[in-house]
C-alpha cells in the first residue's frame, strides 16, 4: 500500500477542502487564485489524495453544472483540470459547433497548440464568471499534450467544441479567464443569450451588437 503524502500546507489545504464532502465552493472572478497560474503536478498529493481531489472536481462540475473545471476554480494552484460533456444539444447546434459527447477526462499538466489556422467563434461562459457569456474566437483544432491522473502520456488532437473546452480549462491553469480572449462588445447576460442569441452561431449577435467574427 502506498504511503500517504507528507503533510504540507497544500495537502492540509486540500484535506480541509474535501472534509465536508459534496461539491466544492467555486471561486469567483476577482479572487487572485484565478490569476496566479499553477504549478506542475509532480505527485504532491499522492495517489489516494489525488483520486479524492479528482472525484471532488467531478462532483463539483456536475453539480454546477458545467463541462469542465480547473483546480484554481476551487482555490487549488495545481495544474489539474477535468472535463466531461454529454452534449445534450439539438442536431443543428451539434453540427454548427462541432459539439460531440466527451467522456470524463482528467487533464494533468496540460498544454495546447493550434493545429492549422482555422478559428471558430461562439458564445462561451465560465463557472467562475456566473451570469454572463461572451463570444470568444479560438483555434478550431488544437493538439493537447500532458498526462492523465495515472501519469500516462496524453497527446491528442481535439476539434470543434471539445477543442474549446480543453482550451478554456487549460487557460485557467495559466491564470487566464475566457473574458481575456472575448470580444468585449459581445458580453451578454445569460438571459439575453437565452432570449436573443441562442442561434447555433453568433452571426446575428455580431451584426446587432457590432463586433467582427473571424473569417
Amino acid at each position: 500500500m502506498a504511503a500517504p503524502p507528507p503533510r504540507t500546507p497544500l495537502v492540509d489545504r486540500i484535506e480541509e477542502l474535501l472534509a465536508p464532502g459534496g461539491p466544492l465552493p467555486i471561486v469567483a472572478a476577482g479572487d487572485p487564485v484565478l490569476r496566479r497560474g499553477t504549478g506542475r503536478y509532480e505527485g504532491q498529493l499522492g495517489p489516494a489524495l489525488l483520486a479524492r481531489f479528482v472525484e471532488a472536481l467531478r462532483v463539483t462540475m456536475h453539480a454546477a453544472p458545467g463541462v469542465g473545471l480547473a483546480a484554481p476554480q476551487v482555490g487549488v494552484e495545481l495544474r489539474i483540470a477535468v472535463i466531461e460533456d454529454p452534449a445534450p444539444v439539438p442536431e443543428e447546434v451539434r453540427v454548427a459547433r462541432g459539439r460531440v459527447p466527451q467522456p470524463f477526462r482528467v487533464l494533468v499538466n496540460p498544454s495546447y497548440e493550434p493545429v492549422g489556422p482555422a478559428r471558430a467563434a461562439f458564445f462561451e461562459g465560465c463557472l467562475s464568471v456566473p451570469g454572463y457569456q461572451a463570444v470568444v474566437a479560438r483555434p478550431a483544432e488544437v493538439r493537447l499534450t500532458g498526462e492523465d491522473e495515472q501519469g500516462r502520456a496524453l497527446d491528442e488532437v481535439f476539434a470543434g467544441w471539445p477543442a474549446r473546452i480543453v482550451q478554456h480549462e487549460t487557460d485557467h491553469l495559466d491564470g487566464l479567464l475566457y473574458l481575456d480572449r472575448a470580444e468585449p462588445r459581445s458580453l451578454a447576460a445569460n438571459q439575453a443569450v437565452l432570449e436573443r442569441w441562442s442561434q447555433p452561431t453568433p452571426e446575428e449577435a455580431a451584426r446587432a451588437l457590432g463586433f467582427e467574427l473571424p473569417h
